[in-house]
């Protein structure tokens, strides 16, 4: 896997350890392609392990990729040291100038604020509509999607009545999406989130391609604004669920088992994961089209 990050990254021992091949910026420049360019808004506390997810199935591609993890210009992270930011991350005004074939727009745990009552909104609405300009195509995760279909579509999102949280079977709208080649009818897609999207603030720029009728759906297609919006999460590891639940319980939320995850619902059994396949399938296909489409100069990208 021809995957290029910053040099050091502990993200690297944990996916060389995994199998997962990085390059190295010396085999990098050897080869006679272009790289693709793809940006990792990370605004989860935890960024270190949010990007080795990430970068764990963005990895899992033939294709040589330049990954930049990017940061919000005007924020202190309490959970990561400001060493660990300015040695591993770019603010996003330091890569405002640049184009990238790819961007990954992660969730935040700040799902009860009202969007323009979060502090870096105005920096965010900045950067969805630097998507339009800077980027070929955009993939938006959980609170990173529910932010963009309100500022694009005007989508309306309310709390639910309990927590959606646990690993859930899904249908698969539209096998033809490129996006989407080689999925199963009924995918298991982990799900953790308080808040869903009103269907009828739904407009007919928007295309559901993956729906669970009770928890709601998972994945929209935007070809207008060359984005999908991805609810909930084919990126978590084994224990990512579980280490929230844990988290929870620890804090004295009435958080249940999440459904789905743990063999015999048994809290002490080690995870079962059911959405690994699906979870690298998406990003496959995602990089995969992304390298048929996007311009070969960069600065066409956004034109």
């Amino acid at each position: 896997m021809p995957i290029r990050s910053p040099d050091n990254l502990p993200a690297r021992k944990t996916l060389e350890d995994e199998g997962v091949y990085v390059m190295d910026s010396t085999r990098a420049a050897r080869q006679d392609i272009r790289p693709l360019e793809i940006g990792l808004l990370n605004l989860m506390p935890n960024k270190e392990r949010t990007e080795t997810q990430f970068t764990r199935l963005i990895g899992s591609t033939p294709l040589q990729v330049n990954l930049s993890l990017v940061r919000i210009t005007d924020h202190h992270s309490k959970h990561t040291s400001e060493d660990y930011l300015n040695t591993f991350y770019q603010t996003w005004e330091e890569v405002r100038e640049k184009r990238f074939d790819g961007f990954i727009v992660t969730g935040a745990p700040i799902a009860n604020i009202p969007f323009d009552e979060v502090r870096y909104w105005p920096e965010m609405i900045e950067i969805m509509n630097w998507t339009q300009t800077n980027v070929h195509h955009t993939m938006f995760i959980c609170w990173g999607a529910q932010a963009a279909l309100h500022h694009f579509h005007g989508v309306r999102r309310y709390r639910m009545a309990n927590k959606a949280f646990g690993v859930y079977r899904h249908r698969v709208l539209n096998l033809r999406s490129p996006f989407l080649r080689g999925f199963s009818d009924s995918p298991m897609i982990p799900v953790s989130r308080y808040n869903d999207i009103e269907r009828a603030s739904l407009n007919p720029d928007l295309e559901v391609l993956i729906d669970n009728p009770e928890i709601g759906i998972s994945m929209l297609g935007d070809e207008k604004h060359r984005a999908v919006h991805f609810l909930n999460h084919l990126e978590y590891d084994n224990r990512s669920l579980a280490d929230e639940y844990e988290r929870d319980q620890k804090a004295g939320l009435d958080t249940p088992l999440p459904a789905n995850l743990f063999p015999g619902d048994d809290p002490a059994a080690t995870p079962e994961n059911r959405w690994r396949s699906h979870g690298h399938l998406l990003f496959q296909n995602w990089i995969n089209e992304i390298y048929q489409t996007t311009p070969y100069e960069l600065d066409r990208i956004g034109r």
